[in-house]
């Protein structure tokens, strides 16, 4: 048993070990269908895949495209440059641990070289491609379906990213451009596993940093006192998935929030500040105070001023009374009022103040 990561990424080679031959050199190459299928199954896994390899880009890509398997790759590096500093450039642009990367290679010295410079990084024989599948490192104990489509949503996040860098308006023209729909509906039972990644991976966006297990979460599902809410969103390019969690208990002066989480990814489309709106709003038409629970943490100073810019603060107030007090959670306090939906986004919502699972439009 390993204490090293799940791989998040594999970076292939492409001569003799993505596919057989040499380009530059035979002309033409094959891909065995064995291999085909270990790069559709590692997909199917939300496992990354990348290429490192010592070719002509163009030539390379018409090849990888003509064999109909171009699109399982992200960023790719190839060039006639190291392949260490392929892989270095492919975990920048990924944004991923360099821990979580893997590089398999039919030359000794590429794979030695690679080692030397990236210590981290998992190294595999190209004679080793058909039994990666069957490897602890390549089997994730659980695919959620926003895993399913990771690389996608990794494609759509470089296109997207490609035309805000090119786009003269302002910001706010942008994220109207975006068309993005934001939704925050009561948690399913087959999302209770990415909700609770969520709890565990979010540090930077995480009001509490406490981490809820899935039997938890299962528990206040079946709680009509809770409310377990998952937050997507998707725009023109694509779904960014899952992005946040709300955990909410319902006590009859006061709305609880224990948890707010939402991932970095979204901070620019102002996905926190959207929530903490429509929450305010909620509780406003429900009559209610809201308390949030906060702890301060070395990484979550964006949380606390976005409940801050919302209107949360410190006074006393005797709803609070009713909440059992826990080890280091400072009790923030709202008396809300009502507020307007943004017009850079749509927003579909479960109605707090109902049990329908239908999503309205927030107006």
């Amino acid at each position: 048993m390993t204490d090293k990561p799940l791989v998040k990424c594999l970076v292939w080679d492409l001569d003799n070990t993505l596919w057989q031959g040499t380009l530059l050199e035979d002309g033409e190459v094959v891909l065995a269908d064995e291999i085909r299928d270990v790069v559709i199954e590692l997909d199917a896994r939300g496992i990354l895949q990348s290429v490192a390899s010592r070719n002509d880009h163009d030539h390379a890509w018409a090849q990888l495209e003509k064999l109909r398997i171009a699109e399982y790759f992200v960023v790719p590096r190839i060039s006639w440059g190291r392949k260490s500093e392929a892989v270095k450039q492919i975990v920048a642009d990924l944004n991923i641990g360099v821990n979580t990367i893997a590089f398999i290679d039919d030359m000794p010295v590429e794979r030695a070289e690679v080692a030397h410079h990236l210590p981290e990084v998992r190294v595999y024989e190209a004679s080793q491609a058909l039994a990666l599948t069957s490897l602890p490192e390549f089997s994730p104990p659980l695919v959620t379906v926003d895993a399913k489509r990771r690389r996608e949503m990794y494609q759509a996040g470089f296109r997207r990213t490609a035309e805000r860098d090119a786009h003269e308006g302002s910001d706010e023209e942008f994220l109207r451009s975006l068309s993005m729909e934001l939704r925050i509906a009561r948690a399913h039972e087959d999302e209770i596993s990415r909700v609770e990644e969520l709890t565990l991976r979010t540090n930077q966006m995480n009001a509490t940093g406490v981490h809820y297990s899935e039997d938890t979460l299962r528990s206040y599902v079946d709680d009509p006192a809770h409310e377990v809410l998952v937050i997507s969103l998707t725009d023109r390019f694509g779904p960014h998935g899952a992005v946040g969690v709300m955990l909410l208990e319902k006590l009859p002066a006061a709305w609880h929030l224990k948890l707010l989480a939402t991932s970095c990814r979204v901070v620019a489309f102002g996905v926190g500040a959207t929530l903490l709106r429509w929450l305010t709003d909620q509780a406003a038409r429900a009559g209610v105070h809201l308390v949030a629970d906060f702890k301060r943490t070395d990484r979550n100073r964006m949380m606390e001023i976005a409940y801050r810019f919302a209107g949360f603060g410190t006074a006393d107030c005797a709803c609070t009374a009713a909440i059992p007090g826990a080890d280091g959670i400072e009790r923030l306090h709202l008396v809300p009022q009502r507020q307007e939906a943004p017009d850079v986004l749509r927003v579909l919502t479960s109605d707090l103040g109902s049990d329908s699972a239908e999503l309205t439009e927030w107006t």
